[in-house]
C-alpha cells in the first residue's frame, strides 16, 4: 500500500472555505477512484489554520492517477489562493 500525507498551511480568512473543498476532495477521492483505500481530512481546533491529510492508494500508479483525475485538478485550483504552504510525505505501508 502506498501512503501519502499532505499538511496544509490555510491563509488566514480562508480556513472555512477550504475545510469545504477539502472534505469534498476526500468524498470524490473515496468515490471515485477504485484504488483510493482511505482519504481522511484531519483538523486541530486550537490551530484553525493547518490541516492533515492521511491517504492510502493501492501503489504509486494509484496515486499518480489520482494526482491526473479531473476532481483532483478541479480541487487543486479551487484552493491555490487558499494555501499558503504544503508538504507532501509518501510512504511505504508493509
Amino acid at each position: 500500500m502506498y501512503v501519502v500525507t499532505v499538511v496544509f498551511e490555510i491563509s488566514a480568512g480562508s480556513e472555512e472555505a477550504f475545510r469545504n473543498a477539502v472534505q469534498r476532495q476526500a468524498e470524490n477521492s473515496l468515490a471515485l477512484e477504485e484504488s483510493c483505500r482511505r482519504f481522511d481530512v484531519c483538523f486541530d481546533p486550537t490551530r484553525p489554520d493547518r490541516v492533515f491529510l492521511y491517504e492510502i492508494y493501492d501503489d504509486r500508479a494509484a496515486f499518480d492517477a489520482h494526482l491526473a483525475s479531473d476532481h483532483f485538478a478541479a480541487f487543486d485550483s479551487k484552493v491555490a489562493d487558499m494555501v499558503a504552504s504544503k508538504t507532501v510525505e509518501t510512504w511505504l505501508l508493509s
